[in-house]
């Protein structure tokens, strides 16, 4: 064995190696077998892998002319199958005799080479070097080379990047670049695979090597939820992240995550680890169909929106840019804030402040001072320095009024000026201050009944609704199945992958939720918290959620047992239903089970399968 590499898991992956050729039937002394393919398979080989390869080229080709333009190797692209698809640099050191190995459709799995960088790395998942007298047959033993598969954001294996040469290459250093070249591969497809649709969060340890390809990477959505990530931002926070939530993953809430400007770097805590400097970048639209790169085939787009959904995104999105008021009408609960923090990201005024006014949580005596500012001085018990005021805030950027419904009528005569005159003047000050703004009103009101009843100005109503968009409720939602896949994928613990039980989907598809999303989310959280790892059944759900429903079912009685109670009488009275034993008896199945176990009950379940641990 070489002693370039000593160290006793070098040692063992190379000794691994050669048990596995001799397994296969090789003797150091067979020739390897290639086993090229035709040109048909061969030209469909490299049809399906063309974008694998193209950006691979574009990706590796700088570190070639940069860094091993003048040395005598070879990088080497290769399928999850050891096949070759691509090389770039220095072929000199092959002999003509060995040139059907290096090229395109030539495999190098371990089983017909042996012990070899690429066929290894493969059999191994991981990096490797192997020196000339580390390869199995001694046929191959004219060269060395390191390794690196590539993955892809399900960690599944879609390539191996390797750098062959026939003289000397040092193994930390050879081995440390092609980490950093697969590893920009990976970067780049995950990159592509999203395009600029979604957000962007690149992190590391210091301002230094942020934009380094070493750096880690998050693609998540505007919920917050991570769709992709590459292994260095894995390994950076300590875990898988495909699926979490950012505000899990640091301890910062998502809107001040997401207000962070494109091109100025920030800090950002974990959650219970470092702290680690930061780069977001917009999407530079509304991120509506997330895509998530899979293995060996084109990512697939998720389910489209609710069509009524999407048309307010895109009327609401044209006309802001024109600068039309807009007012979203809706139940409570339907996601209109949702739906202004989406324009707000897909408008040309995204990296400008989106002031965000509850005109119903305000106090009716503090609306017009928190609206429109005062000076200092201005009256009794004021701030001394001031208050710029919340439209004052928006300036070049939007503001959205939620709850419009309920501005006192005092405030709604100086709304109506600030919105005619685009000027604002602060109480206690003589002089006008203009204001750019966009505005966005929000209401689960009928402003026209308003209007009619003198509780809102006409005149008012005519320059905030511009044009009205309804959302309409949850229960008419045509994308209902996906909000609720969406919403558990959003709240469930890492290790809860069980998921919903059919009978509990079908309810959800059939409740009218008149608390809408935010209800859904509501019921979500519960059911997922007395889960547990369990799939999400019809006793972890809340119990409003079945006053709601249209034809409530009968309510269960709960038992209570008294100290030594028969669970089998218990069981034989629920006709060996666990799940509906657990429920009256307020615990979780597996909390049942290991009671059944205990009194020797088990048997009597009928049915249903103890839950995996």
């Amino acid at each position: 064995m070489s002693v370039h590499l000593a160290t006793p898991e070098h040692d063992q992956l190379v000794q691994a190696s050669w048990s596995r050729c001799r397994g296969f039937g090789l003797e150091q002394a067979s020739l390897p077998d290639f086993d090229g393919l035709g040109t048909q398979a061969l030209a469909q080989l490299l049809e399906c892998q063309h974008d694998l390869v193209h950006t691979t080229h574009r990706e590796v080709l700088p570190y070639y002319e940069n860094i091993l333009g003048h040395s005598n190797c070879l990088i080497r692209l290769a399928d999850p199958q050891g096949r070759m698809l691509k090389s770039w640099g220095d072929q000199r050191f092959i002999e003509a005799g060995r040139l059907a190995g290096f090229d395109a459709g030539a495999c190098w799995l371990e089983q017909r080479v042996g012990t070899n960088a690429i066929g290894t790395a493969l059999a191994c998942q991981q990096a490797v070097h192997i020196e000339h007298d580390e390869h199995y047959l001694r046929a191959n033993r004219f060269m060395t080379g390191s390794a690196a598969p590539i993955f892809d954001a399900q960690r599944q294996v879609v390539a191996v990047l390797d750098v062959s040469s026939d003289s000397y290459l040092p193994p930390s250093h050879t081995l440390g670049l092609v980490k950093v070249m697969s590893q920009t591969v990976e970067n780049r497809l995950i990159l592509n695979a999203f395009g600029s649709s979604q957000y962007q969060l690149t992190f590391n340890t210091g301002l230094n090597n942020l934009d380094s390809q070493w750096a880690g990477l998050l693609i998540f959505n505007e919920g917050g939820q991570v769709l992709a990530a590459n292994r260095r931002a894995d390994s950076l926070l300590g875990g898988r992240l495909l699926g979490r939530t950012l505000e899990t993953v640091f301890n910062t809430p998502l809107s001040d995550l997401l207000d962070q400007p494109g091109s100025t770097p920030f800090a950002l805590l974990a959650a219970g680890r470092s702290r680690f400097q930061c780069l977001l970048r917009h999407p530079l639209r509304t991120p509506l169909r997330p895509v998530t790169p899979t293995a060996g085939r084109q990512a697939k787009l998720a389910p489209a929106c609710d069509q009524r959904v999407e048309r307010a995104l895109r009327q609401g999105g044209r006309l802001l840019e024109k600068n039309i008021a807009l007012l979203i009408t809706g139940e409570t609960g339907t996601g209109k804030e949702v739906l202004v923090k989406a324009l707000h990201r897909a408008s040309s005024r995204a990296h400008q402040p989106l002031v965000a006014v509850n005109c119903a949580a305000i106090p009716a005596e503090l609306v017009e001072s928190e609206l429109f500012g005062y000076e200092r001085g201005a009256f009794t018990g004021a701030n001394q320095k001031g208050n710029l005021g919340l439209i004052r805030k928006a300036d070049k950027g939007i503001l959205f009024l939620d709850e419009i419904g309920d501005l006192p009528l005092g405030a709604q005569a100086r709304l109506l000026r600030v919105l005619q005159e685009r000027c604002i003047q602060p109480l206690g000050s003589g002089d006008p201050w203009p204001v750019d703004i966009r505005v966005v009103c929000a209401t689960h009101q009928d402003l026209r009944a308003r209007v009619s009843a003198g509780l809102f100005r006409q005149d008012l109503y005519y320059r905030v609704a511009g044009v009205t968009l309804q959302l309409p409720p949850l229960r008419e939602r045509s994308d209902r199945h996906e909000l609720i896949q969406q919403l558990w994928q959003q709240y469930r613990e890492p290790e809860q992958a069980a998921g919903l039980t059919s009978e509990v989907l079908a309810m959800m598809l059939q409740h009218p939720w008149p608390g809408n999303i935010r209800q859904l989310a509501s019921v979500m959280q519960v059911a997922l918290a007395l889960a547990e790892r369990e799939p999400v059944g019809v006793e972890h759900l809340p119990t409003d959620f079945y006053q709601d429903m249209p034809q409530a079912p009968a309510p269960v009685v709960p038992i209570t047992p008294v100290a030594g109670s028969d669970l089998n009488e218990l069981l034989v009275a629920t006709h060996g239903n666990i799940s509906q034993l657990a429920r009256r008896l307020g615990v979780s199945r597996n909390t049942l089970y290991k009671r059944l176990r205990a009194q020797g009950a088990e048997q009597k379940i009928g049915g249903e399968p103890p839950p995996t641990a």
